[in-house]
């Protein structure tokens, strides 16, 4: 499933609502193991542009 998300996240990361939308899904899918090496891709991947979203989303409390 992990590599499932990071592709749909590469291709709505044209439009930050669906990114969002699509980061979220993904966070409620996943293992937990999975979740922290989501966490460090999508910085490396799309801080630049979403670092505001990234921060909002993975700081969320029920993630664990």
């Amino acid at each position: 499933m992990l590599e499932y998300a990071k592709t749909i996240l590469l291709k709505v990361s044209f439009d930050k609502i669906l990114f969002e939308k699509e980061l979220r899904k993904a966070l409620r899918t996943l293992v937990p193991a999975e979740l922290s090496e989501l966490k460090a891709w999508c910085y490396q991947q799309f801080s630049r542009l979403y670092r505001r979203i990234l921060n909002r989303v993975f700081s969320q409390p029920t993630l664990a």
